[in-house]
């Protein structure tokens, strides 16, 4: 029998009335039970983290620096453990939950630096005008109060990290709900907060379901919300909270554009290496997963070739194995919509020159060409392992239709040209430009986060940190500047 898993109630182990079984998609076995928090036991965690806000915003910075230095530390102890529980209940082959897992090391170790020197103060002299003479402005930042994280199945350690790290950095207690599906991973970080000494009330990890959501949201002790998801969610929520500070990390359907200068047989096999790689890895269940390839005309065909050898050598299947590049997707009914997007597209006209087929949970690497402008797999953010290739005419063409999209979250651009990298920079709706790679890097510590429909404010952890606070003023009155 699997083990039943506590939840995290005001930095204490509980547990509900009911549980629920979490399974792993790959062949269903049963990975653990959880048990789920009662109303009465979410109205106490959330009763209790606004209880301690001041207390916990005026914690010493080291205080909360070495909490965050004690998880990195344990993280990296409990690698292959949490790596193991991952691919477990996500379908993520082990080789990229390892790297997951490393990921949260790192958001955890930016944020115990951040703690260390945020917040240190910016003084103003405001004797520039006559009125201000002997006066002076102190800036700090303070936090705005309860966090709710809401954090999605995908990276169900590292994406519940980037809600939990930056606010314990900032001060700002927080109410974590990790996704249904992957509720595992995230209650993990509460076994090593348990570890700490930081003030009770201050976290709790509450894997309720989704139907129990709203009323958290509309909860007015909860005024800041971190969401990572679907646009249709991130938007419903800001939508109902308009008073709300809400920070919207959604979805998107990433381009890797390769212009004409990226022509010799080594830049050729590098872009087609790394797209291949990155429409699929995490089963392209990434915002930024490669989903278009734009390419110049000049190397169009001899790109091509190149991109679907390179996506039929992905080695597929258990996602224990660590040969595995390419797992199932989070579940049966994802990939068969999966399946149904493909199939729409092929009947549209599109070609499928490889992929295109399914099998249970998982999806094979997919490639299509001449695809619909208007089709769903065009419009949409396909998250699975599906590429689509298109044909442009010079750079304008191509930085046109990668801003023809709704979404713009982030975009690749395989150039050598300075200049054009420059170009990329002003021209592309997006909140981050790659160059010489494909849109998938993300680095914790930079600004992260989309325009258009995929999303509203940055993640990374100072960003976060920024997104959870507010600046007050200080001024100082009768002093010989």
């Amino acid at each position: 029998m699997a083990a039943t898993h506590a939840f995290w109630l005001a930095g204490r182990q509980a547990t509900g009335e009911t549980t629920f079984d979490v399974t792993s998609p790959w062949d269903g076995r049963l990975v653990g039970k959880v048990s789920v928090p009662t109303e009465a036991q979410t109205e106490e965690a959330v009763a209790a983290a606004y209880a301690v806000r001041d207390e916990f915003a005026a914690t010493p910075a080291h205080v909360r620096a070495a909490a965050l230095d004690h998880v990195s530390k344990r993280l990296v102890e409990r690698t292959e453990e949490i790596a193991q529980l991952i691919s477990a209940e996500n379908g993520k082959p082990i080789k990229w939950a390892r790297g997951e897992v490393g990921r949260a090391v790192s958001v955890f170790r930016f944020a115990a630096e951040e703690a260390r020197r945020f917040n240190g103060g910016e003084a103003q002299r405001l004797d520039t005008d006559a009125g201000g003479q002997g006066r002076l402005a102190l800036t700090r930042r303070f936090p705005k109060g309860v966090v709710l994280g809401i954090a999605p199945f995908n990276f169900p350690l590292n994406l519940c990290a980037h809600k939990v790290a930056p606010a314990i950095a900032a001060g700002a207690p927080i109410i974590l709900k990790p996704a249904p599906a992957t509720p595992l991973s995230g209650l993990i970080i509460g076994d090593l907060l348990a570890e700490t000494e930081l003030p009770a009330g201050s976290w709790s990890i509450l894997p309720v379901s989704n139907d129990r959501m709203p009323a958290l949201v509309q909860d007015e002790r909860l005024p800041v919300i971190s969401f990572t998801g679907s646009e249709k969610v991130g938007y419903a929520i800001m939508d109902s909270v308009p008073r709300k500070h809400c920070t919207l990390e959604l979805g998107g359907n990433g381009a890797a554009v390769v212009l004409g200068d990226y022509a010799s047989d080594a830049d050729l096999d590098w872009a087609a290496g790394r797209i291949a790689t990155f429409s699929n890895y995490q089963g392209g269940q990434s915002c930024i997963s490669v989903q278009r390839v734009i390419a110049d005309a000049s190397v169009y065909e001899r790109l091509l070739p190149r991109v679907v050898a390179a996506v039929e050598a992905q080695v597929t299947g258990d996602p224990s194995d660590d040969a595995t590049e390419v797992g199932p997707l989070v579940s049966e009914d994802a990939a068969k919509r999966v399946e149904s997007w493909v199939d729409e597209a092929a009947q549209a006209g599109a070609r499928v020159l490889t992929g295109g087929k399914r099998e249970g949970a998982s999806y094979a690497p997919t490639v299509l060409v001449d695809v619909p402008a208007d089709v769903t797999l065009s419009c949409e953010e396909v998250f699975g392992p599906v590429l689509t290739v298109q044909k442009v005419e010079g750079e304008a063409a191509a930085f046109a239709a990668v801003n023809e999209s709704k979404y713009g979250l982030q975009a690749g651009v395989f150039t050598h040209d300075l200049q054009a990298a420059f170009r990329s920079h002003r021209a592309l709706e997006v909140g981050g430009v790659v160059i010489g790679d494909v849109p998938s890097y993300r680095a914790d510590q930079m600004p992260y986060g989309g325009v258009k429909q995929s999303g509203v404010g940055r993640e990374g952890v100072k960003f976060a940190m920024d997104d959870y606070t507010y600046e007050r003023v200080l001024v100082l009155t009768g002093l010989a500047l």
